[in-house]
């Protein structure tokens, strides 16, 4: 039977899913994050610790939790769009994406000819997901562009209109930066919203899956129950920090109270 996107299917559905995002190249914390129960989990290879090898060590321990495993690659380029779905990722996050050109190109690199340019060695992914990897991969891979200029904002119609698009992700700090507003995440200010409601409505309006990285639980929910087809729980080096905050604080509370 051929293997199928588990975020496809969630989304079919009418779901929102819960996605994780591993900063921390370590096989013990991608475990931790995977056991916890996310829809999916993505390497950052933008602006997380991880490099090519780690994320090959990561990805296995993602897809046998069920989880989807996603990475964001650095940039817009072929090789790394490539080799990340080789390793076995069944979507891409693509950073700055500015115009339909962009999208375009990003598309291409996930499709096979003649639906698009990517070269064919899917070592790992074959592995992965079955002999029938590469009869069915142009139909499961999901290549999300992330909108996080206002070039991307102003050109949205265009880029939405690029066919095979797998998804919009808005990178709240960079875009909130772009649009004239302070950098940061889970904006509550009323230009913000306005244009996250924009991007969001746009993608819904043409089939589009839309997702967003967010913070805070309270936040990502609100942002589900707007329509978001994914919404991203923070980091696991976030979860971390907050972790080892909060006992500190309460014992620091309990010893010197």
């Amino acid at each position: 039977m051929p293997f199928a996107n588990p975020l496809k299917h969630l989304w079919k559905q009418g779901r929102t899913a819960a996605n994780g995002w591993l900063a921390i190249p370590s096989v013990l914390s991608v475990e931790v994050m995977a056991r916890t129960g996310f829809d999916s989990l993505t390497v950052d290879l933008q602006h997380g610790t991880a490099d090519y090898a780690d994320m090959l060590a990561m990805l296995p321990i993602v897809q046998q939790t069920g989880a989807t495993p996603l990475v964001r690659v650095p940039w817009n380029d072929p090789a790394h769009v490539m080799r990340a779905l080789d390793a076995g990722a069944l979507g891409i996050i693509c950073p700055m994406i500015e115009d339909a050109a962009d999208a375009a190109r990003f598309v291409s690199y996930c499709r096979y000819p003649p639906a698009g340019m990517r070269s064919f060695g899917p070592v790992r992914a074959k592995l992965a997901w079955g002999d029938d990897y590469g009869e069915v991969a142009n139909d499961e891979i999901l290549p999300i562009a992330m909108i996080e200029t206002k070039t991307a904002f102003d050109g949205l119609d265009a880029i939405l209109d690029v066919e095979g698009l797998g998804g919009l992700y808005i990178g709240p700090s960079d875009l909130s930066a772009a649009l004239g507003h302070e950098p940061g995440f889970d904006h509550r200010g009323p230009e913000m919203l306005e244009a996250i409601e924009h991007i969001l409505v746009s993608a819904r309006s043409r089939g589009v899956p839309a997702c967003i990285h967010c913070m805070s639980p309270d936040y990502a929910a609100e942002m589900g129950q707007k329509g978001f087809s994914l919404v991203t729980l923070a980091t696991d080096a976030r979860f971390l920090q907050a972790g080892a905050k909060a006992a500190l604080e309460r014992f620091s509370a309990l010893r010197d109270g």
